[in-house]
């Protein structure tokens, strides 16, 4: 899970953290290459999920859409071979983060129509974040469902291509709005919670790995590669069921 892919702001910036910079996403795609995996779009993730495949493959997904991810990583992802899902706030698109700006997060430019089909055109998925990523368990069921449901409608219109893949803002979701995403035709719904996607895993409630401004390349390979997100995730899992 990544957000942007730029020059991280000032110390002291709120959500700093959120953005990679573009020689260490470089290099952590290089180093997914040389082991033997393979960067996949959701869409393409799927079937390994369901056991209908087998690989050495990695899902990578940018939230929110911002313009820095179509100039700096679509290089990095075309150089590697790789696939990737966006997922995109239809109704900001052209605009900036401005959920963001009450936690005085300085606004970044995100991708407009034209950015969205260039995504496309690069072979690469266009998924929703909804129509304007609010924080669908706070507001009402006829909303949620309207956010949902029409965004992936609009975004199909601006991509020109199928959109099947949702990420709930925030990761913040019921079984209610999963049951949504199902309904209005998503085949996976990806969140925050922390940790590898497993085959026995709903695939309206994926968890991912978040990938830090932060996260040196040993942690990162660390956090991907390995068992040890697995286990925590386990263990906060049991821990939550008594």
């Amino acid at each position: 899970m990544y957000h942007q892919i730029g020059e991280p702001g000032p110390r002291g910036t709120p959500y700093r953290g959120l953005t990679v910079h573009p020689r260490d996403f470089r290099r952590q795609m290089l180093w997914l290459r040389r082991l033997g995996y393979r960067g996949l779009s959701m869409a393409r993730l799927m079937p390994y999920l369901r056991g209908e495949k087998q690989g050495r493959v990695v899902g990578i997904t940018f939230d929110d859409g911002y313009a820095n991810v179509l100039e700096h990583a679509v290089p990095v992802l075309e150089e590697c071979g790789f696939e990737a899902t966006n997922y995109f706030v239809v109704r900001q698109l052209g605009g900036s983060n401005v959920w963001d700006a009450d936690e005085g997060v300085p606004p970044a430019p995100l991708m407009d129509a034209a950015g969205v089909r260039a995504w496309v055109a690069a072979g690469h998925e266009a998924g929703s974040h909804t129509l304007n990523h609010p924080v669908l368990p706070r507001i009402s069921p006829e909303l949620a469902v309207n956010e949902i449901r029409d965004s992936r409608d609009a975004l199909e219109q601006i991509a020109g291509a199928p959109v099947r893949a949702f990420c709930y803002p925030y990761g913040k979701f019921t079984p209610a709005l999963a049951d949504v995403a199902r309904a209005a035709g998503y085949d996976s719904a990806t969140t925050t919670a922390r940790g590898l996607a497993r085959p026995d895993d709903d695939p309206y409630a994926l968890p991912r790995v978040a990938v830090m401004r932060s996260t040196h390349l040993l942690r990162f390979l660390q956090k991907c590669l390995t068992q040890l997100e697995d286990r925590r995730r386990r263990k906060a899992e049991a821990a939550a069921h008594g």
